[in-house]
This record gives C-alpha cells, sequence and structure tokens, in this order.
C-alpha cells in the first residue's frame, strides 16, 4: 500500500503562488508515476498534471506555462508549483499515483491511479 499525504493549499488573491506538497510513504518503489488532479465544487475532478521520473511530464491546457510539476526522489514527494493564480484554480487538491509498469508517457486520466491522498483546499480570491 501507498499513503499520500498532501500539503501546502491555502487562500491567495489572483496573481499569487503557492507550492504544493505531496509525501509518499508506503510500498514506493511500485510508483511508477505520480499526477494532480483538482475538483471544484460542482464539477467533475480533472487532471492538472503528471509526471513520470525521466520519461514524461504533461499538464492540462488550462494550467500550461502557469504550473510546474516536479518530484524530490530523496524525499519521495511530489510539488506542484503554482503561479499566476486564477480564481478559476479554486479547487480540492488532489495528488495520485499510479503502479502500471507499461506506462512510458504518464496519464492524465484518473483511472490510471491507484492511490489518492485526502486533498489539499485551494482558494483564489479576485
Amino acid at each position: 500500500q501507498v499513503q499520500l499525504v498532501e500539503s501546502g493549499g491555502g487562500s491567495v488573491q489572483s496573481g499569487g503562488s503557492l507550492r504544493l506538497s505531496c509525501a509518499a510513504s508506503g510500498y514506493t518503489n511500485s510508483i511508477m508515476y505520480m499526477g494532480w488532479f483538482r475538483q471544484a465544487p460542482g464539477k467533475e475532478r480533472e487532471a492538472v498534471a503528471c509526471f513520470k521520473n525521466g520519461e514524461s511530464t504533461r499538464y492540462a491546457d488550462s494550467v500550461k506555462g502557469r504550473f510546474t510539476i516536479s518530484q524530490d526522489n530523496a524525499k519521495n514527494t511530489l510539488y506542484l508549483q503554482m503561479n499566476d493564480l486564477k480564481p478559476e484554480d479554486t479547487a480540492e487538491y488532489y495528488c495520485a499515483a499510479g503502479r502500471w509498469t507499461f506506462v512510458r508517457i504518464c496519464p492524465l486520466s484518473g483511472n490510471s491511479y491507484a492511490y489518492w491522498g485526502q486533498g489539499t483546499q485551494v482558494t483564489v480570491s479576485s
């Protein structure tokens, strides 16, 4: 099993920045790729970004150029640096980890992820 714990959420004004962290523990050797997802009230969950170490990084069009996903392998931690935040970025943000070994390009589909964190709230005011 893998446990994921997010942190770093909060409230900022439009144009501000936040950095989310996701600490992984447990059987982390089984993690093949990781991602960030978000869900706003009344909306479906959507992918934000994903990362497969040394092979691929992908972003949703809505965050390209503003968000950066990265990983510190030594700390088993995934990050999401969010700059130039907009009110439409307001959502609960979730970290996820996948274990499919055949994946070369990290997936942006939530169905591809086996493990999920509890979420951290990001609120951006105009």
